[in-house]
C-alpha cells in the first residue's frame, strides 16, 4: 500500500467491524455481474459463489497477497457456453448435459493463461508489454466498460425508478456522506434500492421460502468430470476449439484490469508481483472453477470501482469478501435471496461501476500522454473501440469464423495488437515511466499536495 493510500485510509485503523463491512460491500459489488452468468447460462449459482471466493484466495496466494483484486464470473465466455450448448443439442444432448463440455473448453482456455505467464517470466514485462502498450490497453479498458453498459441499461429498463434510487444513494453517500457512510456507498445503494423494491411488492420471495438453509454448492453431474463417464470426444474437441480463442480477449481484459487496479491504488503490480503471477492466479482460478461446473473467472472491474470510491486498498478487505462468498455458497436460501434482487437494482449499481471502468481507460490514455494526433495511434484506438462495440451490438455478439467465433473484445484485441506490431512509429517503452505504466490515479497528484514528496521516484513526472 502506498503512503498516499495510507494517508487516505489505513484499513487496519478502521477496526474489524468496519473491515468486515467493507468486505461485505465488495461481495455485493461483484454480485451484480457474477450472478448474471449462471442465470444466463444455467450454471450453478452456489458453485459460482464458491469458486469466485476460492478463485480470489488462490489469486491472492499466487500474487504474494499484494493485489486487491476480486475474481468473479467472466462475461467473455457467454458466447462460448451458448455455442457448445447449441452443438450439444444438435447431437441430442440437453443444455444441462452440454454445459460440462463447455466447462472442458473453459478449462483449456485457462491453460493459455499459463503460456502467456511463461512469456512474461522468460522474457520480462518490458519485451512482452511492447506489444500491449497504452494505445492498445487503454481503448480496450474503455471498451470493456462500454460493452458491459448494455446489460446495465437492460436491467435498468425493468424499473428505472428503482435503478435511479440505487444510483442516487451511491452518489449522495459518496459525495456528501461522512465517515463510514462515504466508504460503503455501493452496499448502501444495493440495500436501499432492494428494500424499497421489496416494500412496493416488486420482489417475488417464493423461491427463498422453498430453499434449504444448508446445501452443497455443486452436483457431480454438473461438473466437467461427469463427461468422462460416457464421453463424446467430438463434442469435447469442438468445445475446446470454440472456447480457447476467447482467452485472447480475457487475457487482454486481465492486463487492462491490472492496469486499472494499479491506476487506482498507485502501485505497479505489473512489476511486483508481476503479470506472470497475476495471469497464473487468474488462469488457475478459471481452471478450478470450470472443473466443478462454475463459470470462468476474471479479475473484476466492479471491485476496482469500489476501490476507487472507498480509497481503501488493503487486499485483506478483498479476502474477507472472498470468505463471505465461500460461506454463503453453502446456503441455498441466500442464493435464492440474491436471485430475487431486482434487475433494476443490479442495473443501477452496474451503471456506475461500468462507467468507472471506462473512465479508468480514459485515464490510462491521459496519464501515458498517448498522442491521438498521430495517425497510427488514432487508427489503433479507433478500430479497437469500433470493433469491440460494433460487433457486440451489431453482429450477434461475435463474428463467426466457420470453426469458431470471436467476440468483439477478442477481435478488437487481436486487431489492436497486430496493428501496433506492424505499423511504424512505436515509441512506448515499459518501465521508463512508472506513473504512465500504471496510469496512476489522477487524484494522487491533484488532491494531495504532498504527492511528489511522498513519491520521490516520480519527481520528474
Amino acid at each position: 500500500m502506498t503512503k498516499n493510500a495510507q494517508a487516505i485510509y489505513d484499513a487496519r485503523a478502521l477496526g474489524k467491524g468496519k473491515m468486515l463491512t467493507l468486505g461485505l460491500q465488495h461481495m455485493f459489488a461483484m454480485f451484480g455481474a457474477t450472478v448474471l452468468v449462471p442465470v444466463i447460462t444455467g450454471l450453478s449459482m452456489s458453485a459460482t459463489l464458491l469458486f469466485a471466493g476460492l478463485g480470489t484466495l488462490i489469486f491472492h496466494l499466487l500474487t504474494k497477497m499484494k493485489v486487491p483484486a476480486f475474481l468473479g464470473s467472466s462475461f467473455a465466455f457467454l458466447g462460448g457456453y451458448a455455442a457448445v450448448v447449441s452443438m450439444g443439442e444438435a447431437q441430442g444432448l440437453s443444455a444441462t448435459e452440454s454445459l460440462p463440455y463447455a466447462c472442458i473448453g473453459v478449462f483449456s482456455a485457462g491453460i493459455i493463461y499459463f503460456v502467456l505467464a511463461g512469456l512474461f517470466a522468460a522474457f520480462g514485462a518490458k519485451k512482452v508489454m511492447k506489444y500491449l502498450p497504452p494505445v492498445v490497453t487503454g481503448p480496450i479498458i474503455i471498451a470493456i466498460g462500454l460493452t458491459l453498459s448494455g446489460s446495465a441499461i437492460q436491467n435498468c429498463n425493468q424499473n428505472w425508478w428503482i435503478a435511479l434510487l440505487a444510483i442516487a444513494i451511491i452518489i449522495v453517500c459518496n459525495i456528501w456522506g461522512k465517515g463510514m457512510i462515504r466508504i460503503v456507498p455501493i452496499l448502501l445503494g444495493v440495500l436501499g434500492s432492494y428494500l424499497t423494491a421489496a416494500c412496493f411488492g416488486l420482489c417475488d420471495f417464493s423461491a427463498v421460502k422453498d430453499a434449504a438453509w444448508i446445501g452443497l454448492p455443486f452436483k457431480w453431474e454438473n461438473t466437467a468430470f461427469s463427461v468422462f463417464a460416457n464421453p463424446n470426444w467430438g463434442l469435447i474437441v469442438s468445445a475446446i476449439i470454440a472456447i480457447v480463442p476467447i482467452s485472447l480477449a480475457t487475457m487482454m481484459e486481465h492486463v487492462g484490469d491490472m492496469c486499472a487496479i494499479a491506476s487506482t491504488t498507485g502501485e505497479n503490480y505489473l512489476e511486483d508481483p508481476g503479470l506472470h503471477r497475476t495471469l497464473m492466479g487468474d488462469g488457475l482460478a478459471t481452471m478450478l472453477a470450470s472443473l466443478f461446473g462454475a463459470p470462468a473467472n476474471t479479475t473484476y472491474g466492479e471491485n476496482t470501482g469500489v476501490l476507487n470510491l472507498t480509497k481503501v486498498y488493503d487486499p485483506r478487505v478483498i479476502r474477507i469478501a472472498a470468505v463471505f462468498a465461500i460461506i454463503l455458497s453453502f446456503c441455498p436460501k441466500f442464493s435464492a435471496l440474491i436471485s430475487c434482487m431486482p434487475a433494476a437494482t443490479i442495473g443501477g449499481v452496474s451503471l456506475v461501476l461500468y462507467g468507472m471502468i471506462s473512465a479508468v481507460g480514459v485515464r490510462n490514455l491521459v496519464e501515458n500522454k498517448v498522442d491521438l494526433t498521430v495517425s497510427r495511434n488514432l487508427i489503433i484506438a479507433a478500430l479497437i473501440l469500433v470493433l469491440a462495440i460494433g460487433i457486440k451490438y451489431g453482429a450477434n455478439d461475435a463474428i463467426s469464423l466457420g470453426f469458431t467465433s470471436l467476440s468483439g473484445l477478442a477481435v478488437a484485441a487481436l486487431v489492436g495488437i497486430i496493428l501496433n506490431a506492424v505499423l511504424p512509429g512505436k515509441d512506448y517503452e515499459f518501465g521508463s515511466n512508472i506513473r504512465g505504466d500504471v496510469a496512476v490515479n489522477l487524484s494522487g497528484s491533484t488532491r494531495n499536495p504532498n504527492w511528489r514528496k511522498e513519491h520521490p521516484e516520480h519527481a520528474k513526472l
